[in-house]
């Protein structure tokens, strides 16, 4: 069982980081820096992706080169997720995208599904699935369980904060699907919020509050 967790310490991610921290900072260089961010993360995230050798001829001669070869499926978890779509898709452009609604209870703060939607072929691709904050686990969690349902096999998470609470469940859900976060901050306060965070992540995306 692989229980890897991944924090991405890069000096640009870092400086990224201080700006979305930033309570200052407007929704427009919000969602500039978040999608910035998972672009940057992309790298290390495909670093295992399956290629294949391919002879490519170039304006001097001939060279073998390599190609990706497996199918690639980003499913934002809505809406937050979807900050992080662009700058990912612009690294790998063929890759197809799902869309996964979900919303948590405000009281119980469990994970509740009004509309998922998915590419065909889920069994055969690497699935990425996105969402800015790990902070209970529970909606990443529920995610993942409905991907393994339509026969995705290989998913990878990919987050901007996390907390402990919330990488302790995805481990002890999921402990086959690996974490890639920015940030890893130190808890969830009792509303539910990771501390200190970066507030409400759709919220600043969208100019919602």
């Amino acid at each position: 069982m692989n229980k890897k967790l991944v924090i991405m310490s890069h000096p640009l991610i870092n400086h990224k980081m201080a700006k979305i921290r930033d309570k200052a900072t407007n929704a427009k260089e919000f969602r500039e820096s978040v999608s910035e961010i998972g672009a940057l993360l992309t790298y290390e995230v495909t670093r295992d992706l399956d290629t294949k050798e391919v002879e490519i001829e170039t304006p001097i001669g001939k060279a073998d080169c390599h190609i990706l070869d497996m199918p690639v499926v980003l499913v934002p978890v809505l809406r937050a997720g979807l900050g992080m779509v662009d700058g990912i898709h612009n690294i790998v452009p063929t890759a197809k995208i799902g869309h996964l609604g979900m919303y948590r209870d405000e009281e119980t703060l469990e994970p509740h599904v009004y509309y998922a939607k998915f590419p065909e072929n889920l069994k055969k691709s690497l699935v990425i699935v996105l969402d800015p904050m790990l902070a209970t686990g529970g909606t990443v969690s529920k995610a993942i369980d409905i991907l393994k349902e339509r026969g995705a096999k290989k998913i990878k998470y990919v987050g901007i904060v996390g907390c402990p609470e919330g990488v302790k469940r995805l481990q002890t859900d999921h402990p086959d699907v690996p974490i890639y976060l920015a940030a890893l901050d130190s808890h969830l306060t009792d509303q539910g919020y990771i501390y200190p965070g970066l507030g409400d992540c759709g919220d600043r995306l969208f100019g919602t509050k």
